[in-house]
C-alpha cells in the first residue's frame, strides 16, 4: 500500500509539473458561457461518494472534473466511474499544484471541519472559486481567515448549506421578509439523528466533532432564518445519554436564543434523538416545516391554508448549480462565507453558555 502511495505521489506531482499552464485568470475569460464549470472534490468520503459525485451528474452549469485524495486506491474506482484524467487527480501534498490546472474552476472543500480553514485558504491561494461544505469551521477566526484569504486572492467562496437552495426553505424565508402573518414571536427549530458510530470525526474535538457545528447549525439557520434577524443572547446547555462515546464532545445540546425584535427561539440538536422540524409562530398565524432539513425532500404548511412542497430533484444539484452560475455572473452568491460565519458564531455563544451555564449576550 505504501509503495502504491509514493507510486500515486510521485505520478500526480510528475503530471502537474508537465501540464503547468499559465496562472489561473478569471473563471469567465477562461470558460465559454456554454461550458460547463470544472469541479475538484477535495476529500472522497462518504458526502463526496454518495452525495456530491452523483449529483454533478445532475448539473446544467458545472461537472466533476477532478478529485484530491490521499487515499490512492480510491483513484482507479473514481476514473472509472467519472472519467477523470490523469492529470486532474492531486494528493494532498501535491494540492497547490492544482493552480496550474485550467480544467479545474472550482475547488469543493469536503473534510472534516478542523481541515476546512487550510484547504479553502490553500484554494484561494491557488486562485481558484471555493466551495466549502458546513460547518464551515470549528471556530470564528477560522471562517475570518477563510473568508479574507478569498477576498485577497478574489475568488467566491460559498458554504454547502443546500437547504437555503430549496424552494421550501426559501418560501419561509420570503415570509420573514414580507411578513403576511405580523412579526415573529417563537420559533422552535430541531435537528437530529441517531448516530451509531464510536469512532468518526463528529466524535472527535480535534477534527472539529460535536453536534453543534453538523447538525446544529440546521436548528440555528431554522430560527436566524425564520426570523431574518440575528439572535443577540444565548442561553445554552449540552451533555450526552452515551459517554463512553461522546466524551471529547456534546451529543446533545438545547439553546434558547432571542432576537432584536423581541422574538424568541427554543433549538434542539442531537446526535441521539431523531428530530427535524421547525414551527414559527407569528402575531396572526403560523408556519410549520417537517421535514424542515432532509436530503429528500422538506415541506410544511402555513395557517392561510397554503401548502409548502415544491418539488425538487436534488438539492445538491441546484445548490451547485447555483453557485456555478453566480460564478459565471459574477453575481451574488445565496450562501456566502459571511453566512457560514454568522452560523458560527452562534456556535461559540452556545458553547460559552453551555461551560459558564449562564446568557451569554453577541
Amino acid at each position: 500500500m505504501e509503495k502504491q502511495r509514493r507510486e500515486f505521489l510521485q505520478k500526480t506531482g510528475m503530471l502537474a509539473a508537465a501540464t503547468a499552464l499559465a496562472p489561473n485568470i478569471l473563471v469567465s475569460s477562461t470558460r465559454s458561457q456554454n461550458k460547463k464549470l470544472g469541479v475538484a472534490l477535495v476529500g472522497l468520503g462518504y458526502y463526496s461518494t454518495d452525495i456530491l459525485a452523483p449529483a454533478l451528474q445532475l448539473t446544467q452549469h458545472c461537472e466533476l472534473k477532478g478529485i484530491v485524495t490521499g487515499s490512492p486506491e480510491k483513484i482507479p474506482v473514481w476514473q472509472e466511474k467519472y472519467g477523470i484524467h490523469d492529470k486532474n487527480v492531486y494528493s494532498y501534498e501535491n494540492f497547490d499544484d492544482i493552480a496550474n490546472n485550467s480544467d479545474i474552476d472550482i475547488i469543493y472543500v469536503v473534510l472534516p471541519p478542523s481541515m476546512h480553514a487550510e484547504y479553502t485558504i490553500r484554494a484561494a491561494n491557488a486562485g481558484k472559486q471555493v466551495w466549502c461544505e458546513k460547518p464551515m469551521a470549528p471556530s470564528v477566526a477560522e471562517c475570518e481567515a477563510m473568508i479574507k484569504a478569498c477576498k485577497d486572492n478574489r475568488v467566491k467562496l460559498s458554504i454547502g448549506y443546500r437547504c437555503q437552495h430549496d424552494p421550501n426553505i426559501q418560501a419561509y424565508m420570503k415570509a420573514a421578509k414580507e411578513k403576511p402573518f405580523g412579526p415573529v414571536k417563537m420559533v422552535t427549530s430541531a435537528a437530529g439523528y441517531f448516530d451509531g458510530r464510536s469512532n468518526h470525526w463528529k466524535q472527535k474535538k480535534a477534527m472539529g466533532g460535536g453536534v453543534m457545528g453538523d447538525m446544529g447549525v440546521y436548528a440555528i439557520q431554522g430560527a436566524r432564518l425564520a426570523t431574518g434577524e440575528e439572535p443577540v443572547s444565548v442561553l445554552a446547555q449540552t451533555f450526552t445519554t452515551r459517554p463512553e462515546i461522546y466524551h471529547e464532545v456534546e451529543e446533545t445540546a438545547m439553546f434558547q436564543l432571542e432576537f432584536p425584535s423581541g422574538a424568541r427561539a427554543a433549538c434542539h440538536t442531537s446526535y441521539g434523538i431523531r428530530m427535524n422540524h421547525l414551527n414559527i409562530t407569528y402575531d396572526k398565524g403560523w408556519v410549520k416545516m417537517e421535514p424542515h432539513s432532509s436530503y429528500s425532500g422538506n415541506k410544511g404548511s402555513m395557517s392561510n391554508g397554503t401548502q409548502i412542497n415544491f418539488p425538487l430533484e436534488n438539492q445538491q444539484a441546484k445548490q451547485m448549480d447555483d453557485d456555478a452560475l453566480a460564478i459565471r455572473n459574477n453575481s451574488a452568491l445565496i450562501v456566502p462565507g459571511e453566512e457560514g460565519l454568522r452560523d458560527i458564531r452562534v456556535v461559540e455563544a452556545v458553547y460559552k453558555s453551555a461551560a459558564k451555564d449562564c446568557l451569554v449576550k453577541m
